[in-house]
């Protein structure tokens, strides 16, 4: 049985960040509290220097409902950040994304920020100009298809029950590019905690998805999403284009790169 949360004060002005102790979290966690934000914590491990960070699934509608009280949104990172076999797709990030939707409503949070990923649209083929933020989805493998689902998942709880849901398709997070394809992709830790900000603060969103990148000179992505929550990226990966070859091998022709492959 997964471990459940302790019953929490509730207070205002409160975002609840699952998938704290996550690369992710770990990025937005010391930025969202540099932009005034005040975070609750919770993870399926503990959160390092984090003590009164909470322990719990996403997967745990109860723990996650009493995590819930009182918070006025909620960043939705916890998951499996990697392809895995269905069924641990299936309960984590599909079931899991759910649960917290559901005590989002339940416990009256008004926003909910969650974390969708470029690999929703994995399967599409670049094209001469930049992709539209509602792209529609061509999932390229079982945890893309979990982050189409966080999406439907997110629009319909704000058509039925009025949720502002802002859905971030996140690209390469990472301190740095790491290959060819992130000098279009990369998304700068300090541009992350600018969108999830923006996510955050912009008035009456509604359903929404945005694109999570960087203002890159190579960029496949629109920035017309961002530019609408008042999201405005600083960082450019061209400043580390000199480390990766001037092409890819083989080239990158789908959104998702490598992920995006055929199988016989």
């Amino acid at each position: 049985m997964a471990p459940r949360c302790p019953t929490v004060t509730a207070m205002t002005d409160m975002v609840l960040v699952t998938g704290a102790a996550g690369r992710i979290g770990g990025f937005l966690r010391p930025r969202l509290r540099a932009a005034g934000h005040e975070l609750r914590l919770l993870d399926v491990v503990p959160t390092d220097g984090e003590p009164d960070a909470l322990v719990a699934s996403v997967t745990d509608l109860d723990a996650m409902r009493a995590a819930c009280a009182g918070a006025a949104a909620v960043v939705h990172l916890g998951g499996l950040a990697g392809d895995e076999p269905w069924d641990r797709v299936l309960d984590t990030n599909i079931h899991g994304t759910w649960c917290v939707l559901e005590a989002a409503r339940l416990a009256g949070v008004p926003r909910v920020v969650l974390a969708s990923s470029n690999h929703a649209v994995g399967f599409v083929e670049r094209g001469d100009g930049p992709a539209p933020d509602d792209l529609a989805p061509r999932p390229d493998t079982f945890y893309g298809v979990s982050k189409v689902t966080m999406e439907a998942l997110g629009s319909l709880y704000a058509d039925r029950f009025g949720l502002h849901v802002v859905a971030l398709r996140i690209g390469t997070c990472a301190p740095e590019p790491r290959d060819t394809r992130a000098l279009a992709t990369w998304l700068s830790p300090d541009d992350a905690g600018r969108l999830v900000h923006a996510a955050l603060t912009v008035p009456g969103p509604g359903f929404r998805v945005v694109w999570g990148v960087s203002a890159n000179t190579r960029r496949w992505w629109s920035t017309a999403g961002g530019e609408a929550i008042g999201y405005h990226p600083l960082d450019d990966a061209e400043a580390y284009a000199a480390d990766f070859p001037p092409a890819p091998e083989p080239p990158v022709v789908r959104v998702g790169g490598p992920w995006a492959r055929t199988e016989p």
